[in-house]
């Protein structure tokens, strides 16, 4: 059994990116525990680059706000998801925030629990995941040392051939 935390970085509440988590819980859910926080819903401000989370505030930020539940959850997370519309070649600004803050705990080292990554990116132009490709493979897949799960895309139609793709993904897990 693997916990499995998914940020959803999309504002759609029944969006393609929602769709693509949705498929994959339906395929992974039977023997993990999976947890979905929707970013675009939480009051997380951006990183100030102030260094408190290094200095005085021993991994924790200065900022106050919903990011401190985001931080408890990925203690006990295994695998990460990054779920994700695709906005001017990157993800969406709700999301990127929230990376952004990974800074106070994931930096300069992961916890040892969080193994694994995968991304769920939906846009509407197959050639528009450059940006999110050079934070995942850069942030995650490099300088964290995280396994690579695969990322799954889908440009304007999501198709059922996809989802199930998606679902299947999900039942490899198990």
């Amino acid at each position: 059994m693997m916990n499995i935390l998914i940020l959803n970085g999309s504002p759609r509440v029944n969006g393609n990116t929602k769709k693509m988590i949705n498929a994959f819980i339906q395929g992974a859910n039977s023997n993990n525990e999976i947890e979905i926080i929707d970013v675009t819903r939480k009051n997380i401000k951006g990183c100030n680059a102030c260094e408190y989370c290094h200095t005085k505030g021993n991994k924790s930020c200065i900022h106050e706000d919903d990011m401190k539940e985001i931080y408890e959850k990925l203690e006990n997370t295994d695998m990460l998801i990054l779920a994700s519309p695709i906005y001017y070649h990157g993800i969406s600004g709700q999301l990127k925030c929230v990376i952004d803050r990974f800074y106070a705990t994931l930096y300069p080292k992961r916890n040892m629990r969080l193994k694994s990554i995968a991304m769920f990116l939906a846009s509407g132009d197959p050639n528009m995941y450059d940006g999110a490709m050079f934070s995942y493979n850069g942030d995650f897949l490099e300088y964290l040392g995280l396994e690579n799960k695969g990322v799954f895309t889908t440009a304007g139609f999501l198709s059922e051939i996809k989802l199930q793709e998606i679902r299947e993904f999900g039942k490899s897990l198990n």
